[in-house]
């Protein structure tokens, strides 16, 4: 107990004379020592990495969840399952539950119903964006968030606590300064003894040695920040190659969408019998063009095989190049497969959809979206 209080009774004699130390030397009563320009340069770019990378995380979280009120549930969450050390469970997305409500709703208006059959397609298409932005989430957290967090959380920590205890070594050494010169100038006077100004240079010593090994090792530790550029430069392309699939995925999405309700629309319009609708999303996605007077609304009559004789036999019209901007998959025999930046042979011919063209590489020939092109004069 007695040692117990006696550190207690040191340790605040140690804070209080650096604390004495430090406001003198603001108010520029005591000498300072200063850092070699080297490492003054590593800890002003070690600040700045720190607070932009606290930035960026910030600004990617509120960039994948905007809505506050989610953002504050989500990261609240995620915080006590950390904790806890257990996986977090899987959440749907507000698209995906658009889409389940736009589902739910079509079986209560009747599914056969125009505006039931169309809740259905854009309910299936919702929950498909929905699932894509749940990828993009769980990516973006593994492979960016993550590593920056980890920074924030383990090497800076490490970081900032060499750097205080290097600055307590600074403050120590400007202290032991200050006892030598005033151990000589009493000495001087002839008011203090020699041995006095020997224990204090001893003190000079040991103050300067700690300081010097102290400083080194918060040297090494800052150059380590150029290893933590790196990381997190693999982290970025990582980063932007997760929103580059993400967002080619919705567009492709998108596009499957807006033929369907083209279908639809026209489907709808066309002197059809009452009970047209909409044909299903997922047995016809892909499909293009309006039906035929009298057809049905079967997936499997409508689904061409290959582009129809009639089609290729008709006069060509604005034959031109065009180079292809979006690596395509061509969905069935009737389309052609696209690989970006190929130049292909582009026309169209009369009653084809506008969305589309006829393309040619070569002996192979086929249908192509317009929104995949680029059409070259």
């Amino acid at each position: 107990m007695d040692f117990n209080v006696k550190k207690l009774a040191s340790d605040a004699g140690v804070f209080f004379t650096r604390a004495v130390q430090f406001t003198e030397e603001k108010l520029g009563q005591a000498e300072k020592t200063e850092l070699d320009a080297h490492l003054e340069n590593l800890i002003t770019r070690a600040d700045g990495t720190k607070n932009w990378t606290e930035k960026i995380l910030r600004q990617t979280e509120v960039l994948l969840q905007p809505n506050p009120i989610d953002h504050t549930g989500a990261r609240i969450e995620e915080f006590i399952y950390d904790k806890l050390d257990k996986k977090l469970p899987s959440r749907g997305t507000n698209a995906e539950l658009l889409g389940q409500y736009m589902l739910e709703a079509a079986n209560e208006f009747g599914p056969g119903t125009p505006y039931g059959s169309t809740l259905i397609t854009v309910g299936e298409y919702q929950k498909r964006l929905g699932s894509a932005e749940r990828e993009l989430l769980h990516t973006s957290a593994t492979t960016f968030l993550t590593p920056l967090r980890n920074f924030l959380e383990g090497d800076w920590r490490t970081i900032s606590k060499e750097r205080r205890l290097l600055e307590n070594r600074r403050l120590d050494l400007d202290i032991c300064k200050a006892r030598l010169k005033k151990a000589k100038q009493a000495e001087a006077k002839a008011a203090l003894l020699s041995e006095e100004v020997d224990k204090a240079e001893h003190e000079l010593r040991v103050a300067q040695t700690e300081f010097d090994r102290q400083a080194e090792v918060t040297r090494l530790l800052l150059e380590g920040i150029s290893s933590t550029h790196l990381n997190h430069l693999r982290c970025l392309h990582d980063f932007a190659e997760a929103q580059a699939t993400y967002y080619a995925q919705c567009h492709h999405y998108m596009q499957d969408l807006q033929r369907e309700l083209n279908r639809c629309a026209n489907s709808v319009s066309a002197p059809l019998s009452s009970a047209a609708v909409c044909p299903d999303p997922v047995s016809s996605a892909f499909l293009s063009g309006p039906p035929s007077p009298g057809a049905t609304v079967s997936s499997s009559s409508q689904r061409p095989s290959t582009l129809t004789m009639e089609q290729s036999q008709l006069p060509v019209t604005g034959t031109r190049k065009a180079k292809v901007l979006y690596d395509y998959d061509a969905h069935d025999a009737s389309e052609l497969s696209l690989l970006a930046d190929e130049l292909i042979t582009v026309y169209t011919v009369p009653g084809m959809d506008p969305d589309w063209l006829v393309g040619e590489r070569g002996n192979e020939k086929g249908k192509v979206p317009v929104t995949y092109l680029e059409l070259l004069s």
